[in-house]
């Protein structure tokens, strides 16, 4: 009986042994999405309104040919003027002014004249007829959408009264330098 015992018990343990080893290989088969919980995180972009402006005209020339002095006034017009680029993420877009606050201007503020043929932005507006610079913004063009993409407002210059301006006693040229100032806003 004794033996008759040990090999039950073996039999017994091998039998346990394997049901062991199912439940073993029952339990290792753990699946990492059945034992998980899931959980949110917003991630959230506080945008504020923005402007940028780029000057691409640094220096603009005007060099009076004869039909411009009996004309008496010399303009450089569209892709010839002063051009500045623009942009904005405002919903309401963007105002774009310039002045010329020079404390001794070269060229008289009464003769510098300035507007733009650029089509405003949504509803916005512009100058689009010749106006006198003044110390103070003017608001040249204005957009009332955003303007992900630099776009080109090109300023067209006039100077009138040109017999008002000498050459130099040498012979030779006088420059006469006003310095115009830019400024964009969100609207």
């Amino acid at each position: 009986m004794r033996f008759f015992h040990e090999s039950s018990t073996r039999r017994m343990t091998r039998a346990g042994l394997a049901a062991l080893g199912m439940i073993a290989l029952t339990f290792g088969v753990v699946r990492h999405g059945d034992a998980a919980t899931s959980g949110t995180s917003d991630v959230v972009l506080n945008a504020d309104a923005t402007v940028e402006i780029s000057i691409q005209t640094a220096t603009l020339p005007l060099n009076p040919v004869q039909s411009d002095y009996e004309n008496n006034y010399m303009a450089l017009e569209g892709t010839d003027g002063i051009d500045v680029q623009v942009k904005t993420n405002s919903s309401t877009g963007m105002v774009l002014s310039v002045k010329c606050a020079d404390a001794v201007p070269e060229i008289r503020l009464t003769d510098l004249w300035f507007r733009t043929q650029t089509t405003p932005g949504g509803a916005g507006t512009r100058i689009g007829n010749y106006t006198q610079i003044t110390g103070s913004d003017q608001h040249l063009w204005t957009t009332t959408t955003n303007q992900e993409t630099y776009t080109d407002v090109w300023t067209d210059i006039k100077v009138t009264n040109l017999w008002h301006y000498t050459d130099s006693g040498a012979g030779g040229t006088t420059a006469y330098t006003n310095t115009l100032t830019y400024t964009v806003t969100v609207q």
